[in-house]
């Protein structure tokens, strides 16, 4: 849409160039007045708009790409949070611990050469699934206080979430988002079938070690053929997570729309979990680098529009992204709002001089918009590094 046309309450999902360099947010804004009108007419001609969360009429551009195909299905099924935070936590936590449990026999099971059970498998997806599916944050709130102390656990259950939330976002139907989890649980369970040290080595790897690493993509697909599972998203993203945008990847070198929905979205998940996570290489980043990383490769390693909408899943700042105010406190994010998404929840760690709050305080900062006199009120100004000021999420007992 021209920028020109643009009215009040419309959401900017995309612009008609690189959000690197301009002052609007990557994840997406509400137009709220003339002026941000004005200053979008300074950097681009025409923007293109969401429909579902605009509140003026526009053109549904949301499921279409830059070739004018299609990329999404049609949203079918909108999800919104139905229980609060707090009251969903315990049954997040008894989910997570089940997802956990279910991620490393998956791995015992296949270094034993046993078969997977898929039963066993939706037994431990479907709580997670339908916790996410009563509130998106509280799980992910949960996953960031609690220690990773293993890569690959951690991991299976972080993807398996991401997936399924990723799919929430899409309006995907409920049985989809299953599948998705399903998915992401096994995204990397080829691995457990290769040798652990090929996945321990601090260096790069020789190039008979690569070849041999790249073999886990057929290894899983051989295991989630053996054990009765039938899901087309989960085989899909297994089959396709190191596909690239631009045919770089493996196994298969496919490019562009070749490679399955559910693949470039598993393609993305992937790689921002593992840049948030640390590993035997790198130090994990946090999670505003991690989407930041990502958005980088947009059109290149992973399909803009597929990035865009995973940007705009997560928002900004992701639910336990350590951050700092404008009033110069330290806090969590706790909670997205959907409304005004540089403006989500936030338990507050440290006060304006670093010492901490006790007990900690929990700020919506949407309801904290403007102060008394109308002007900006307290705002975040930057994300934090992991471990910022010595704060440990999983050491403070926040849940």
């Amino acid at each position: 849409m021209l920028v020109g046309l643009l009215e009040k309450g419309m959401f900017v999902s995309r612009l008609d160039r690189d959000w690197v360099g301009t002052p609007f947010p990557f994840q997406g804004f509400f137009i709220e007045s003339e002026k941000d009108v004005e200053l979008l007419g300074n950097y681009c001609t025409s923007v293109f708009i969401d429909v579902v969360k605009s509140n003026a009429p526009a053109e549904p551009l949301l499921t279409l790409g830059r070739n004018g195909k299609s990329v999404f299905p049609p949203r079918v099924q909108e999800y919104r949070n139905t229980v609060d935070l707090h009251d969903e936590l315990p049954r997040a936590r008894e989910a997570h611990a089940s997802a956990r449990k279910l991620a490393q026999r998956l791995e015992a099971d296949v270094r034993g050469s046993r078969r997977l059970v898929a039963g066993d498998i939706h037994d431990a997806v479907e709580p997670m699934v339908e916790s996410l599916i009563r509130n998106v944050d509280a799980f992910f709130w949960l996953m960031a206080l609690l220690r990773r102390d293993d890569y690959a656990y951690s991991h299976a259950v972080h993807c398996s979430a991401l997936a399924a939330a990723f799919g929430r976002h899409l309006a995907l139907p409920r049985e989809v988002l299953v599948d998705l989890a399903t998915g992401g649980m096994l995204l990397d369970i080829g691995k457990a079938a290769l040798p652990e040290e090929l996945f321990k080595h601090p260096g790069p790897l020789s190039p008979e070690a690569v070849v041999a690493m790249r073999s886990h993509v057929a290894e899983g697909l051989k295991v989630f053929d053996e054990s009765g599972l039938h899901g087309v998203w989960a085989r899909d993203i297994l089959a396709g997570h190191h596909e690239r945008h631009d045919g770089s990847g493996y196994p298969n070198g496919l490019k562009g729309d070749q490679i399955p929905l559910a693949a470039r979205m598993g393609g993305i998940i992937d790689t921002y979990d593992a840049i948030c996570s640390d590993r035997p290489h790198a130090k994990g980043a946090s999670r505003h680098v991690a989407l930041q990383a990502v958005y980088r490769a947009s059109d290149k390693l992973y399909q803009g529009e597929v990035v865009e909408q995973f940007l705009q899943c997560l928002c900004v700042y992701p639910t336990g992204s350590l951050v700092e105010l404008s009033s110069g406190e330290v806090g969590i994010v706790m909670a997205q709002n959907q409304a005004r998404r540089l403006r989500p929840r936030v338990m507050l760690l440290l006060d304006a001089d670093k010492r901490a709050y006790r007990p900690y305080r929990d700020i919506d900062l949407m309801a904290v918009e403007r102060d008394a006199g109308g002007s900006t009120a307290v705002r975040i100004v930057t994300s934090l590094e992991p471990g910022a000021h010595g704060l440990d999420p999983a050491a403070l007992f926040l849940a």
